[in-house]
């Protein structure tokens, strides 16, 4: 019989959160064991009707008090910073991050990578380089649960959110939805496969499992902005009716209501579907809106607008996806699937 007490430790962040975890079960048996042999023995020792001498009880005890409330306090608190390190550092993804682009739906994991391959249900990594997952929900709340990797965030309508982990082991992990989302909430699972970096290399270059384009996220998304004349108002340069992408992401933009923000991906993302909340400096509200375009197409449209330049001295500011912020005006229309 093979039992498990834990999923398998495949991640950079395995080991740090199960010696997190046991230590905390057996901080919590160690005391909870005390605490109930404290009462059984007490309970024994000083029962009605047992010759004990009770002519000088005692209703304070300096020691004994300091002892039951310092070394908890220590060890609370050590626990805290301990664990806080670790949060820490999994909100902080390095700057060499492989990038995969996640959008939850009812009731299946859409993923894309950046040079164009997709997959339902399933996602392919490389061992031992960092992965960020920038993920979105295109409807309800979701959560994105890879028990080996013991990382899990919330994927939620209308922001982006992240999380980042470094496959240690090669082999076949679950991925799981960990927030109740509607009747076929159990349904929504699939596999983690992290392979060797070479096959994975030659398995994005083949286009992954079912290749049906060979374009990039990148060209895919210019597609859409050349579809929808775009160019007709934001081109190489700023013009009179509307401000240049080129350079944009990473750069700071200063807005008519005085306000200023970093260009990252939910900046854009917003100014795409509200353009008239930031508007940028010097310019007026003309762009069309609601013009109904996916998810999947902002994250197309997003990845384009990087390739355009990013501004360096930004990068890490920009480089979070959950920063809020928001963009000027991009002109487009787009389309359901």
């Amino acid at each position: 019989m093979n039992f498990q007490l834990a999923p398998e430790q495949a991640s950079n962040f395995a080991a740090k959160h199960d010696a997190i975890f046991y230590t905390i079960t057996a901080l919590t048996i160690f005391f909870t064991l005390g605490v109930c042999i404290a009462v059984v023995l007490f309970a024994v020792l000083y029962r009605r009707g047992r010759k004990i001498d009770r002519s000088n009880p005692q209703h304070h005890n300096l020691k004994l008090e300091l002892g039951w409330s310092i070394p908890p306090l220590i060890l609370g608190v050590g626990i805290f910073f301990w664990s806080a390190l670790v949060f820490v550092e999994e909100h902080k993804p390095p700057p060499d991050c492989t990038e995969i682009f996640v959008i939850g739906k009812q009731w299946m994991w859409h993923i894309q990578h950046a040079n164009g391959v997709r997959e339902n249900n399933t996602l392919h990594v490389p061992v031992g380089k960092p992965i960020k997952l920038i993920m979105i929900s295109q409807d309800v709340i979701h959560a994105m649960y890879l028990p080996a990797m013991r990382v899990q965030y919330h994927v939620v309508p209308g922001r982006y959110t992240q999380i980042w982990f470094t496959p240690t082991k090669v082999g076949k992990y679950n991925l799981f939805c960990n927030m109740y989302c509607g009747t076929q909430h159990s349904k929504m699972g699939g596999f983690v496969y992290v392979m060797p970096d070479k096959d994975f290399e030659k398995w994005l270059a083949n286009g992954g499992d079912d290749p049906k384009t060979n374009l990039t996220m990148a060209q895919q998304g210019k597609e859409i902005f050349d579809r929808m004349n775009c160019s007709n108002c934001h081109g190489t340069e700023n013009s009179l009716r509307a401000p240049t992408l080129h350079g944009l992401f990473g750069r700071k933009r200063d807005f008519a209501d005085g306000s200023s923000a970093i260009a990252d991906n939910t900046y854009i993302r917003d100014s795409i579907l509200n353009p008239y909340n930031k508007v940028v400096k010097g310019f007026e509200k003309i762009m069309p809106v609601n013009y109904g375009f996916t998810e999947d197409e902002i994250m197309k449209l997003t990845a384009y607008i990087r390739s355009l330049g990013v501004t360096q001295q930004a990068t890490p500011a920009a480089s979070n996806p959950t920063t809020v912020a928001k963009i000027d005006r991009i002109d487009g229309k787009g389309t359901t699937e």
